[in-house]
């Protein structure tokens, strides 16, 4: 290398090293550009584009080497041999486009090494003729190893250079590639011409033919010049067409990409272009587009208006993937490229479509569970019913689950939800063909069972379906357990038509449910007495309290270590004009059931709150509230209203509710409560240990006392276990600091035992039976009478 350098600083003129370099450089930029150029071209233009490169670069290196030539100062006279000279001239241009040829044949790293391979030895190949044909008065001897370390820089070098310019098209990659091309160049010519040695020889003389070096070099400069400038012009010119062709082209793509419909135009049936929407709707390039025949792209076209102007048409748009979508086909002839062609516009369908599948679906299927919904319901039953076979039967089944309430106010609406899709998959499992599982609202259910014939195969179906979904709760962990009831009618034994069958399978559903869930019954004559029943009840409570049907009675509330009487609980009774006293236990769950709670609830507000004011200052009136009245609309307005109308004070009234109240909505709830407290008025939880007995709901919520059931309370002196639940829950009220009341107190023994446990306050038959306010008053409990006992004091 030392050789080499000594040789450029030494034996050379720097400044024609420099102009040599500038040559090699516009050589290599001008071949990169023209590469790039010449890749995109085909047939006779690639041809034509590939002479004019070839030429341009060979021109450019041959001119490089005699520029660094004339730089090269010898010390003695040099000329050149024209026939040799031109000879390099022609293998520099003939390497240069073959390598050119084959390095832009084909995209890939072989092809672009073998390409710029060829190209680098081009160089080489045009330096050493170059050197034969140099003359001067000596002989010319070679160092092999920087010959060949020449040859080796040449075509590593130009083979690089060829795969930095074709294997991605950016700036920086094409000044990288020009770049490597002209360190190619210098560098095979510097380390040849270092590899050369001169020993003089006067033997030797210089042909009188040959042309002088500086008279060749600026020849050859100012052609390479001249080559050069109508190289860039004659690209200049393509460039500047093809951009305005590719502009127009761009635009008018444009235009059509910009159309939302798909776009193809076609010669006949072959497609010559696309738009970009057709391709995204189709799943293919434009590239694979063009050429197709039109027809394979769609489906059977059916005819939508032959007769108009412009024809329409319903089809299928087959997608690479092989899938289909409707489509609408609009067709149009236009001019193109100087001929006529068709012009069809593609309108996806698709959304329309399924907007109407939606439609229809959404009009006759319920959309949580997918099932048919009420409509359909009856729509099919209705059909099933009018094509009756002669001697068989139509079983409806009613089915509403048990206790779904509770899901949902202990887990939340999203497991209620789960549950009722688990309900769907687990029933319709168990169905046969022809016969329809339909979601009615919320959680009613109902299945047609057409073409039975005797009632026994209603009753396998719906052992089927409990047992469908006891096989469910055995393999589920947690989010509720699946129950139902099922009331089953016959068509047309029990009815006669679709209303009537309906009303009978809800009447045997209801006696499924008050005859312990998780079961099936038949509808008989009978339960249809007992559903009127039910209804003439409803219809009765919602006027009994304009009737006065409804007293209150009063049970006492002691303190159990003295004995001293803290207030009363309201009890609410009924008697009715024909059926005499009825059970709280017979007409609560009815009242509740119809909405007559809330108005009947208000009238015993009002009577306890009136009968306490004329009581002691220091007794309390307790009143329960069921969970409807809890969560009407506002309640806590109606308390506070009633207050102020009796003049009773917040402090004297104690409002008691029960757990299931709050889980219906904790939320809801939790702000009445609030509300109530807000107001002065106490709060007890009632009949605790019964429900969920959840210790975050103690925590979570005001209260102000907690009442134990009195089924805990019974035998609580003789029985172990449910002691064990009546010690554990007074000491859950001493650590939570409430009081805690213990209802049905109905012997002496339970109530030591309570007082020996250190309960503070009882209630029950032992204590003082429920009485009406005449019998309290007769009592001497009065404000009137306490008055009187105080001024006598």
């Amino acid at each position: 290398m030392l050789t080499v350098y000594n040789c450029i600083v030494n034996e050379h003129d720097p400044r024609l090293v420099v102009l040599a370099g500038v040559l090699g450089a516009i050589a290599s930029f001008a071949a990169v550009t023209l590469l790039r150029h010449l890749r995109k071209s085909t047939g006779q233009t690639r041809l034509l584009w590939t002479t004019v490169a070839a030429i341009c670069f060979g021109f450019g290196v041959w001119a490089t080497h005699f520029v660094a030539m004339l730089a090269f100062s010898p010390g003695m006279s040099t000329a050149y041999d024209v026939p040799l000279t031109a000879l390099s001239l022609i293998l520099a241009v003939l390497c240069s486009g073959l390598g050119m040829f084959v390095a832009t044949a084909r995209p890939t790293l072989d092809h672009h090494l073998v390409g710029g391979s060829i190209i680098g030895g081009g160089i080489a190949v045009m330096h050493f003729t170059g050197m034969i044909a140099f003359e001067v008065e000596g002989r010319l001897e070679w160092n092999m190893m920087l010959v060949a370390a020449s040859v080796i820089a040449g075509v590593v070098l130009g083979a690089l250079a060829i795969q930095i310019a074709l294997a991605r098209t950016s700036q920086i990659r094409n000044l990288s590639a020009s770049l490597t091309l002209t360190l190619a160049i210098c560098t095979m010519h510097f380390t040849a011409m270092g590899a050369a040695s001169i020993i003089p020889d006067p033997a030797i003389t210089i042909s009188q033919f040959s042309v002088p070096s500086t008279i060749l070099a600026a020849a050859v400069s100012l052609a390479a010049v001249m080559i050069f400038a109508l190289t860039a012009l004659a690209l200049w010119v393509d460039i500047r067409d093809k951009r305005r062709a590719v502009a127009e082209e761009r635009r008018m793509r444009g235009l059509a990409n910009a159309a939302f419909e798909g776009l193809l135009v076609c010669d006949d049936t072959v497609i010559v272009t696309a738009n970009q929407s057709l391709a995204r709707l189709c799943g293919r390039g434009i590239e694979e587009l063009v050429g197709m025949d039109f027809t394979d792209l769609f489906g059977t076209i059916q005819l939508d208006g032959a007769n108009a102007e412009e024809p329409v048409w319903e089809t299928t748009l087959e997608h690479a993937n092989g899938t289909s979508r409707p489509v609408e086909l609009l067709s149009r002839t236009i001019d193109y490229s100087g001929k006529p062609h068709t012009v069809i516009a593609v309108r996806d369908l698709f959304e329309r479509k399924k907007a109407e599948a939606d439609i229809r679906r959404l009009a006759m299927n319920d959309t949580l569970t997918n099932l048919p919904n009420r409509r359909s319901f009856t729509a099919q039953l209705e059909n099933e019913m009018a094509t009756l076979a002669e001697g068989k039967s139509i079983a409806l089944l009613c089915l509403d689950l048990d206790r779904f309430k509770e899901v949902n106010d202990l887990f939340g609406h999203a497991a209620g939800d789960a549950m009722l899709r688990k309900v769907a998959d687990n029933a319709g499992s168990v169905l046969s063909e022809g016969q329809m599982l339909a979601r009615l609202g919320g959680d009613e259910f109902a299945i047609i069972a057409p073409g039975i014939s005797d009632h026994k195969e209603a009753a396998t179906l719906a052992e089927r379906i409990l047992e469908a979904f006891r096989a469910e709760n055995a393999r589920a962990s947690s989010d509720g357990l699946m129950s139902t009831s099922i009331g089953i009618a016959i068509y047309p034994r029990d009815a006669q038509d679709q209303e009537m069958l309906i009303n009978h399978a809800d009447t045997a559903l209801y006696r499924a449910k008050s005859e312990g869930r998780d079961t099936y019954r038949f509808y008989e004559h009978a339960m249809g007495i007992e559903a009127r029943s039910r209804r003439i009840m409803e219809h009765e409570l919602r006027h009994a309290v304009t009737r006065n049907e409804f007293h209150l009675v009063y049970q006492p509330q002691k303190k159990l270590d003295t004995g001293e009487l803290i207030g009363y609980e309201a009890l609410l009774r009924w008697q009715h004009p024909e059926r005499g006293n009825v059970s709280p236990g017979i007409f609560i769950p009815v009242a509740e059931e119809s909405g007559a709670i809330v108005p009947i609830g208000e009238w015993v507000l009002k009577t306890a709150c009136q009968a306490a004011v004329s009581w002691k200052s220091n007794l309390m009136v307790a009143v329960n509230v069921s969970a409807i009245q809890l969560h009407s609309v506002n309640f806590a307005q109606t308390v506070h209203r009633i207050l102020l109308e009796t003049g009773l004070s917040p402090h004297r009234l104690e409002i008691e509710i029960t757990e299931t109240a709050l889980v219906r909505d904790m939320h809801r709830a939790l702000t009445t409560l609030r509300q109530l407290k807000t107001l002065g008025i106490r709060v007890a939880m009632d009949d605790f240990g019964t429900g969920y007995s959840s210790l975050s709901n103690l925590r979570a919520f005001p209260f102000d006392k907690i009442k134990i059931d009195g089924s805990f309370i019974r035998q609580v002196d003789t029985n172990e276990q449910a002691a064990t639940i009546v010690r554990a829950v007074l000491g859950i009220g001493r650590g939570l600091g409430l009081p805690v009341l213990a209802e049905g107190v109905e012997t002496s023994g339970e109530l030591s035992f309570l007082a020996k446990e250190l309960c503070q306050i009882g209630q029950g038959y032992y204590l003082g039976r429920p009485s009406p306010l005449d019998e309290l008053r007769e009592d001497g409990l009065s404000a009137n009478e306490e008055s009187a006992d105080a001024n006598a004091a």
